[in-house]
């Protein structure tokens, strides 16, 4: 419920009701609850997202948009040949991608997503570095100064980057202007920027710019993503790859 009044922006009562198949007074009492986590403030009939709540938590977005976020994940890994150090920002589809990497080896991998670095570590044929850091829950990310001048002390040949909105005039952006600082830098320490966002992040605006489009080398997204929107990406140099 939570994701659905986070894309919709404001949504009333019967509207969530018919969409979940429960009774008025289900959303209602639902909705209470999720007022007194600060995921959703009460509007007259419905219910808007908090205004202190800038992303959703990583346990709620992991399941949005599945299908679509694997497939643009098996798409990413044509952008591992040749390269030796890759570099990971957080996200769920950019977490979908670090899983394809637990049967590669000779790679190393420079993260300052604490999920991903966990899950990689199994594999015993990758090196993995992790930012230290504050760790923000939303989105196991490792933010802050210390994460930062981390980061800014390696070379990384691919960059893979999950971020909260694409847009050809606002660039990349996230809703965390911390996060987005450590996500820029590691943008900028790559030799080559790709971006991973599933449809639902095309032309969506967030608070803090991560870097320009024309930073960035490949967007790969969904097929969902209005063609229209891509065009003008394409227009500032960034090559558009839809699956």
């Amino acid at each position: 419920m939570v994701s659905t009044i986070v894309e919709r922006g404001t949504v009333d009562v019967i509207t969530l009701a018919e969409a979940f198949a429960v009774s008025q007074a289900t959303i209602r009492r639902d909705l209470e609850v999720l007022e007194k986590q600060r995921l959703v403030s009460r509007t007259h009939g419905g219910a808007t997202a908090h205004a202190a709540f800038n992303d959703l938590p990583l346990g709620f977005k992991t399941a949005q948009d599945l299908t679509e976020k694997r497939r643009i994940a098996r798409r990413a890994l044509e952008f591992l040949d040749g390269a030796r150090v890759i570099g990971m920002t957080g996200g769920t589809t950019v977490t979908e991608f670090a899983r394809l990497l637990l049967d590669r080896d000779g790679l190393t991998v420079v993260t300052n997503a604490l999920n991903i670095a966990t899950d990689l570590v199994a594999n015993p044929g990758l090196r993995v570095f992790a930012a230290g850091g504050e760790v923000r829950s939303s989105s196991q990310e490792s933010v802050g100064p210390t994460a930062e001048a981390f980061l800014s002390g390696y070379n990384i040949d691919v960059a893979f980057l999950g971020v909260d909105g694409v847009d050809a005039v606002a660039g990349c952006t996230n809703y965390d202007p911390v996060g987005a600082r450590v996500n820029a830098i590691l943008q900028q320490r790559g030799k080559m920027n790709i971006v991973l966002a599933d449809a639902t992040k095309i032309s969506r605006v967030a608070l803090a710019q991560v870097c320009a489009i024309s930073d960035v080398d490949v967007l790969i997204t969904d097929s969902r993503a209005p063609q229209a929107a891509l065009d003008q990406i394409r227009r500032h140099g960034c090559r558009v790859i839809c699956v």
